[in-house]
């Protein structure tokens, strides 16, 4: 499935943000407004001009909202948990150009807040993944000590690691070690 500019954009920001999570490494990399800070400005979300400790509450709560999603064990579970985030997320699509993008769609309303901002437009991006019935495409790294999430974007869908360079090194390195001393 080719996804559009906008859409590989939206996945990257729902995975890396899933990717924050203690359950992804053991660490919560969105601990502190300064970690949400940086975390909007390394994925250029716009219409963000300031950041309260309600907004750090409310984006780890999407945060967890969707990994739910990437975690759930059907297509129809995945489904109702991402209706269940974007029934509570004021959805008002939007045409726009900004900081060197090309004309494209924000789904989040006028002065949402950016944990609304982040479940309109990365949760639309999710609904087109569902709609296409691409939902295998949305994986958990297959290395066992890695939880990190990732759309697999692969023509035939054959990724199985977060990161080819890390954990898939590292355990094809394993086994052609165990393979060596056999």
């Amino acid at each position: 499935m080719p996804f559009s500019h906008d859409m590989v954009h939206a996945l990257a920001v729902v995975v890396d943000l899933i990717n924050t999570s203690p359950e992804a490494d053991g660490r919560d990399s969105l601990a502190t407004l300064e970690e949400l800070e940086a975390f909007i400005l390394r994925h250029q979300v716009s219409g963000v001009e300031y950041l309260n400790p309600a907004d750090l509450a409310e984006v780890r709560a999407v945060r967890s909202a969707f990994h739910a999603v990437f975690h759930a064990p059907d297509q129809p579970t995945a489904v109702s948990q991402l209706n269940a985030l974007l029934g509570r997320t004021r959805i008002t699509p939007n045409l726009t150009e900004h900081d060197g993008f090309s004309l494209h769609i924000h789904y989040h309303a006028p002065g949402a807040s950016v944990a609304e901002h982040l479940a309109a437009d990365c949760g639309v991006s999710l609904a087109h993944v569902l709609v296409e019935d691409e939902w295998e495409r949305l994986r958990v790294c297959a290395a066992p000590d890695c939880s990190h999430v990732f759309v697999d974007e692969s023509r035939n869908r054959s990724r199985v690691y977060c990161d080819s360079r890390t954990c898939g090194n590292r355990i094809h390195v394993a086994a052609y070690r165990a393979r060596r001393r056999a």
